[in-house]
């Protein structure tokens, strides 16, 4: 699995970070799914490998417009380079209400068809993009939901030593227990996919929108690689702030983290009083205060970063690289709107 953050700040943006945002991918698909779309989220896209035309569901997590505000634009955008597949957007549905006046406020009309689903009605998984989505209730001063993303298919593990003690040669049995199928051998020895080629775990990362209870996530976060969750301010902020911004600190978020054992957790959705360098509060700040309190990776999202978490649950970062995107925007200014 793969994603890429296209906005970590709250609130407002800063010159170095946009409103919420995130690209999620799950392995060998062209499709991807966007979790909330704060304003600028169309411009950070030109600086990804992700396209609006492959874009399959957008998971809003709640109404507040640092999450949501980018939607009209990022679907008139859509719009104007031609799509026209249908597009999933699972919201509250006051969202709904927002896309569906916007549009019609702005006299812009879609080229696709938009399936709203009430994320508060989500009884079921849904499943989507190769992957499976479960909505978690969470704690804010508007409803606010975590999106946990499972594998839907995860990769088998061919068991070739087990294979050749058996005496099977590799060929067409090889590739057919790979695909998950039992192969009876002409012999009439049965060789089950569940032995010779075990699915490796799902992956899992779970998404929280605003929170201030992260102990709300105990139950999906048992068995995910990830977390991120937001880290608005650090304790002594969030003391002097008041409980009235229902946000979480880095401490309490940390704490939670070290609680249920999870290996990765990124830190996102930053004050805008917080600095990547310089004078006054840092960023490094809050990276600090969750160090204390958390042993596994910590990591501090910025904007454009991405990771992949592999089929053994590691995940590895790769800074964001602006020569790319420079040599990417480049190719793309003869062409128009953004590559397929």
């Amino acid at each position: 699995m793969q994603f890429q953050f296209l906005g970590t700040s709250s609130g407002v943006p800063t010159r170095t970070r946009s409103h919420s945002a995130l690209a999620l991918q799950a392995p060998r698909r062209r499709d991807w799914l966007l979790l909330d779309c704060g304003e600028g989220t169309q411009h950070r896209l030109l600086a990804s490998d992700f396209s609006p035309a492959t874009l399959a569901a957008i998971l809003i997590t709640h109404r507040h417009g640092d999450h949501c505000l980018g939607l009209p634009g990022l679907l008139a955008h859509a719009s104007m380079n031609g799509r026209r597949e249908a597009l999933t957007i699972v919201a509250p549905t006051e969202v709904r209400r927002l896309v569906e006046s916007a549009l019609t406020l702005t006299d812009s009309t879609l080229s696709f068809e938009l399936d709203f689903v009430d994320v508060g009605t989500l009884a079921a998984p849904l499943q989507i993009a190769g992957l499976t989505v479960s909505a978690v209730a969470l704690s804010h001063r508007v409803p606010s939901f975590a999106f946990a993303v499972t594998e839907s298919d995860p990769p088998r593990r061919l068991d070739r030593a087990g294979l050749a003690t058996a005496g099977i040669a590799p060929g067409r049995a090889w590739g057919r227990l790979q695909r998950g199928e039992d192969v009876t051998l002409a012999d009439g020895r049965c060789l089950p996919a569940s032995r010779f080629a075990p699915a490796a775990p799902s992956r899992r990362v779970v998404v929280g929108g605003d929170n201030d209870t992260p102990e709300l996530l105990a139950d999906v976060c048992r068995d995910a690689q990830v977390l991120i969750h937001e880290a608005t301010y650090t304790r002594e902020v969030a003391e002097r702030v008041g409980s009235a911004p229902m946000h979480s600190c880095a401490a309490r978020v940390a704490r939670f983290a070290a609680g249920v054992a999870l290996p990765h957790l990124i830190l996102t959705h930053f004050s805008p009083r917080y600095r990547d360098r310089g004078k006054g509060p840092l960023i490094a700040d809050i990276g600090r205060e969750a160090a204390a309190h958390y042993q596994g990776r910590l990591y501090l999202a910025r904007d454009l970063d991405r990771y992949q978490l592999d089929e053994g649950g590691r995940l590895t970062a790769t800074p964001f690289e602006p020569a790319r995107v420079s040599a990417r925007a480049a190719a793309a200014d003869g062409g128009g709107g953004i590559d397929p």
